[in-house]
């Protein structure tokens, strides 16, 4: 019984070594992710600005959480009120999510 219990125990801490304990930061970071992927900023310059219909066209780099590449595209906006803080030429950051099939502009501010 003894050599079952000693190689059962090696086995316990060989497992134990190998296992990874998150810290507290990773552990934060995953839920912060996890609860909002459209956290990432995005850099673009204004093309267009659409106030009427609730869009604006942005020249874009890739957009990481829509897995999209750099392009120029219309987006639809989520809050009209956004367009009255964008003239064409200016440079933003802004995030983007896909909701009920349309990719919508979420948040957007001055590149500075």
């Amino acid at each position: 019984m003894k050599p079952y219990a000693c190689s059962l125990t090696l086995a316990l801490l060989l497992a134990a070594s190998f296992t990874r304990v998150p810290t507290h930061a990773a552990e934060a970071q995953t839920a912060e992710q996890k609860a909002s992927p459209a956290a990432v900023m995005t850099d673009g310059e204004v093309r267009r600005v659409d106030k009427d219909a609730k869009k604006i066209t942005i020249r874009h780099g890739p957009i990481q959480n829509l897995d999209m590449p750099a392009m120029t595209m219309v987006f639809q906006v989520k809050d009209a009120g956004m367009l009255d803080k964008v003239s064409p030429g200016d440079k933003i950051k802004f995030s983007a999510e896909k909701i009920a099939g349309a990719i919508i502009v979420t948040d957007i501010e001055s590149a500075k």
